[in-house]
């Protein structure tokens, strides 16, 4: 295993296009395009332990883009770690190949940036995947949310209106191109690059 592309979420059709699923339906969105289907982990050649987490073949598999998996941890958000780390060691994937998809609250919604690491700005799913790595040095996409005036942890598990939900639609299939692109080339400054460019006009935010 050369790569591992991680989409963050809450497990259960009652969570399915809720802000804190955006993650999910970005490596969903992947898949779909390849015709990959996901699955438990007792089906993964190779795997021996926890069965937290599903995967499917990445679309880079089957267009020359090397060894790599979509996967989604079948724990709840704030043991997403849980599910990711056995997994990247067991395969003895190295931790800049480790890219992680999340939503954000400090980014207006359908927003989009990649980083090559940093903090977790007090996402539990990041904590969690941070504290059982021991390392923030992996890359990362984060998918504006917005942020509400009201209750954030009601705002992330209320699922999206109608007009929201079109355009998280939006982005999580912007953000798919861009991690096919990173899986495909496998050169993250590149895909920020090119892709920051197209979302924002070359534009940085936090």
């Amino acid at each position: 295993m050369k790569k591992l592309v991680v989409g963050l979420g809450n497990p259960g059709p009652e969570y399915e296009w809720t802000p804190h699923n955006i993650g999910f339906h970005v490596v969903e969105h992947l898949a779909t395009r390849e015709k990959s289907i996901f699955q438990s982990a007792a089906k993964l050649p190779g795997h021996e332990g926890s069965a937290n987490f599903l995967w499917a073949e990445s679309p880079a598999d089957k267009i020359g883009g090397g060894d790599a998996l979509l996967v989604k941890p079948a724990t709840f958000m704030n043991l997403s770690g849980k599910a990711v780390a056995p997994l990247v060691r067991r395969f003895g994937v190295p931790i800049e190949n480790v890219f992680v998809v999340y939503d954000e609250l400090d980014l207006p919604l359908g927003t989009l940036r990649i980083r090559p690491h940093g903090g977790t700005a007090g996402h539990k799913g990041m904590e969690s995947i941070v504290m059982e790595l021991g390392s923030d040095r992996f890359p990362r996409l984060r998918v504006g949310i917005g942020r509400p005036r009201t209750d954030a942890a009601r705002h992330v598990l209320t699922k999206f209106t109608k007009d929201a939900l079109v355009e998280a639609e939006i982005a999580a299939a912007n953000a798919a191109d861009a991690l096919l692109d990173w899986l495909v080339q496998g050169d993250l400054a590149s895909t920020m690059t090119r892709f920051h460019s197209r979302w924002n006009q070359g534009s940085e935010a936090p």
